[in-house]
């Protein structure tokens, strides 16, 4: 190989390595990303130096046997917040995001306030009598041979219950930091050894 076409090789890597940097890592990153992230949801916690465990969602202590109450904690039958994990590749940056709507406030802790509506109510209805097990008509008692007694009910059936019942118009429900968004040495591990080995096949070639 003489220098010309040594300056030509030079040349060419050099433009595949501009192109990895600008176009194809940030597609790879995104990806990565997002499996990361995703993978929090499964682990419930956040992997960053280490796996930080979430506090449990007071649904999975109540007790109840239905399929709902034995999803993980942000975990639900839709799964709109873990599929709400999403990336934006562009000219050698990209965006990770969660547009969820209330991404922030489980990723970061906070405050949510909804208003209590008509509809509200029946649904936290159906819910007391789905985990109560106790039909409509059967109502809040049930006769024994001797005595009426109050049918036993768990916890998550009192707190439906008291939604349900609620005079007030407006909640307020301090919800936890969950954080499944952000920094991660092992996520910029990740990527580190992905850039590695994408320059070193440029390179090698």
């Amino acid at each position: 190989m003489d220098i010309k076409e040594f300056a030509e090789q030079i040349k060419k890597k050099k433009a595949e390595l501009v192109d990895l940097y600008e176009r194809r890592m940030p597609v790879f990153v995104g990806r990565i990303a997002k499996d990361h992230y995703q993978e929090n949801f499964r682990k419930q916690g956040f992997v960053n130096d280490g796996l930080q465990k979430w506090q449990p969602s007071q649904r999975l202590s109540s007790g109840g046997s239905s399929a709902g109450d034995n999803y993980g904690t942000l975990l639900s039958g839709r799964n709109h917040l873990f599929s709400s994990v999403n990336y934006t590749p562009q000219n050698a940056r990209v965006r990770v995001y969660n547009d969820a709507p209330h991404a922030p406030t489980h990723n970061f802790g906070g405050t949510l306030k909804p208003t209590v509506t008509p509809r509200m109510r029946r649904f936290a209805w159906a819910q007391y009598y789905r985990v109560s097990g106790k039909g409509k008509k059967e109502g809040k008692r049930r006769k024994t041979s001797e005595n009426v007694v109050q049918q036993e009910e768990s916890t998550e059936a009192l707190n439906w219950k008291k939604l349900a019942l609620t005079k007030k118009t407006h909640l307020s429900i301090k919800m936890p930091a969950r954080p499944f968004l952000g920094e991660s040495k092992e996520l910029d591990e990740k990527i580190s050894e992905k850039a590695e080995t994408e320059i070193r096949k440029i390179l090698n070639k």
